[in-house]
């Protein structure tokens, strides 16, 4: 079964721009089915559109020029203009396409040329809020939070009062000011509930999954304690509200992909509730420290837990991976992402090396000069990985030995081992800046006297005694900021 997949996120209102035409006009439609080709040939499965609902243009005059946005703005695009902001793709009107876009036919178009080509189409879905202008409001207001003019008078950042007279909340996390271009969806709602579950059940035709946004925040325990001061007038749900929502979307389409952004070590609860996959925030920050015990440590966990991790170094909420860490280091640490279990994300751009993170209020971004030998080096392990040996076969943490008795240094080395049906995939890597020597232990009961290891990340061969690997391990030593892939 293959469960260690990869996926792809575009940035899709700034994509497009890519593929104008002469009169500057955009459309889902006009990428040509060369470009998707280019991403199945590097082997991914997922391809997530963000950012393509119907979002509110009125909201962003008085929502999007905060000094913290702004301050953003001309860090990312240094000549920006006004008309550059276009809005949050995550404060939506409504679970429409945006006509901008394309229309509704040419995403089915999309999802159904990469569904013939193997590949799945992921969308979002931002289950905590909706825009404070959304159209919703009017219609269906019992969804909404509403609150009390003394949550309001005590507090007008959080708290709002709407055009209908009424108080409602902004939606917020606990641990931050609240989004002011929100409306919070009131989870302790039953209508509210039955209404995002009939909106869910509507996306599982348009789409193949959907990554959650901010999943975790509708909880019972995360919304009580974010919102108790307005939860007055309503009694505690009896369970939480993914676990029934996702085994009626599973009831509908088995197939159909959950992913739940979700952090504060809620990850496993988020995956005992029915997500397919769950955020690994605490991985991407393990090796950017480049401590080798800790990334160890995480990689231990249970299998299946590993299996339904994302793992990742960028998406659009983060700091360009090459912003943060050197081109060097960047190898070894997507050599780690692209090797262990779990679902890989890959933001667009990161294959390139691009170090500016675009706010997602802006639509344009600056031209960035590609990074050649990061380029070269995501098409030699793309190239790799995308074999089904890493999708399908058995993983296992190793333990790198010192390079020979008696040498009790430190061993500052990464290895596991890939296994499916009569192939192997050894995988060493040294994540540091310090040379590094080690033995692996191997059992080769069953190989040839001589077996041969070919290196594919440095296109070398050699040839290695079964019986003194077997006795003593595969003596391995690694520059810093290395990889060895052996086939063998």
């Amino acid at each position: 079964m293959r469960k260690n997949l990869s996926l792809y996120e575009i940035n899709t209102r700034v994509f497009l721009k890519k593929f104008a035409d002469k009169s500057g006009n955009i459309n889902i439609s006009y990428v040509p089915e060369s470009y998707w080709d280019s991403l199945k040939e590097k082997g991914f499965d997922y391809i997530w559109l963000m950012g393509i609902w119907k979002t509110c243009s009125s909201a962003i005059e008085g929502f999007c020029y905060e000094e913290d946005l702004v301050k953003a703005y001309s860090k990312a695009l240094r000549d920006w203009q006004k008309e550059d902001v276009i809005g949050s793709p995550y404060s939506i009107d409504c679970y429409e396409f945006n006509p901008a876009l394309g229309s509704t036919e040419d995403f089915y178009n999309v999802k159904s040329l990469l569904n013939n080509k193997g590949m799945k189409l992921i969308l979002d879905f931002v289950p905590n809020h909706l825009s404070v202008h959304t159209h919703l409001l009017k219609t269906n207001p019992e969804i909404f939070l509403e609150a009390s003019e003394e949550n309001y008078n005590t507090d007008n950042h959080t708290f709002f009062k709407s055009d209908n007279g009424k108080y409602y909340a902004h939606g917020r996390d606990p641990f931050f000011p609240a989004w002011q271009d929100t409306v919070q969806i009131n989870y302790y709602s039953l209508e509210a509930r039955k209404f995002m579950d009939n909106v869910l059940l509507d996306l599982t035709d348009v789409c193949d999954g959907l990554r959650c946004d901010m999943a975790m925040l509708v909880l019972n325990n995360t919304f009580y304690s974010t919102w108790v001061g307005a939860l007055k007038n309503y009694p505690r749900p009896e369970k939480d509200y993914w676990a029934d929502t996702i085994a009626k979307i599973k009831a509908k389409r088995e197939d159909f992909i959950m992913i739940a952004e979700a952090y504060w070590d809620l990850e496993w609860v988020m995956q005992q509730q029915g997500f397919d996959y769950t955020y690994d925030k605490t991985l991407t920050e393990r090796i950017r420290s480049g401590y080798i015990e800790a990334i160890k440590g995480h990689l231990q966990a249970d299998t299946e837990y590993q299996q339904k991790s994302v793992r990742f170094l960028e998406n659009h909420d983060e700091e360009r991976t090459l912003s943060i860490m050197n081109c060097e280091r960047n190898k070894t640490a997507s050599a780690i992402i692209a090797t262990i279990q779990g679902l890989k994300l890959y933001n667009d751009g990161q294959l390139e090396g691009r170090k500016i993170k675009l706010p997602v209020q802006l639509g344009r971004e600056w031209a960035e000069t590609e990074n050649k030998l990061l380029k070269a080096h995501y098409d030699k392990l793309l190239s790799i990985t995308k074999a089904e040996i890493f999708k399908s076969g058995k993983w296992t943490l190793l333990e790198p030995e010192p390079g020979w008795d008696g040498n009790f240094t430190y061993v500052n080395m990464l290895s596991w081992l890939w296994t499916y049906k009569d192939e192997h995939r050894l995988v060493v890597i040294n994540h540091s800046e310090t040379l590094s020597k080690c033995r692996i232990k191997l059992s080769l009961e069953g190989f040839p006297e001589e077996v041969e290891f070919i290196d594919l990340m440095n296109d070398k061969t050699y040839l290695r005694s079964a019986e003194e690997i077997n006795s003593i391990g595969l003596y391995v030593e690694l520059k810093p900021f290395n990889t060895h892939i052996f086939k063998f």
